[in-house]
């Protein structure tokens, strides 16, 4: 994540701020459904997750996990909006 040190003039002191996330807290998201594998090696499972909380809640994002999961598994994300980008010949499986 790309911090930046900016200097405030009204204070005299800097103050780190984030630059273009958005300040919200991590959140939990449940794994509906599996998309495919990814990565040089497949090490990497593309899934299908609905956010459970927090300003985009309900929404349902393509993300990339690493390590093993499955189908009812909570994951915890940083932030909900990017999203993974398709991958090629998905045939949105679900196990």
């Amino acid at each position: 994540m790309a911090q930046q040190r900016v200097k405030d003039k009204t204070q005299g002191e800097a103050t780190t701020s984030v630059g273009k996330f958005s300040e919200e807290k991590p959140v939990n998201a449940l794994v509906e459904q599996f998309i495919g594998r990814t990565g040089a090696r497949g090490e990497v499972t593309q899934a299908k997750v609905k956010v459970l909380e927090g300003k985009n809640k309900g929404r349902s994002l393509r993300r990339n996990i690493k390590g093993p999961i499955k189908i009812g598994d909570l994951v915890t994300l940083r932030e909900t909006e990017i999203e993974a980008r398709r991958i090629k010949g998905g045939g949105g499986r679900s196990v």
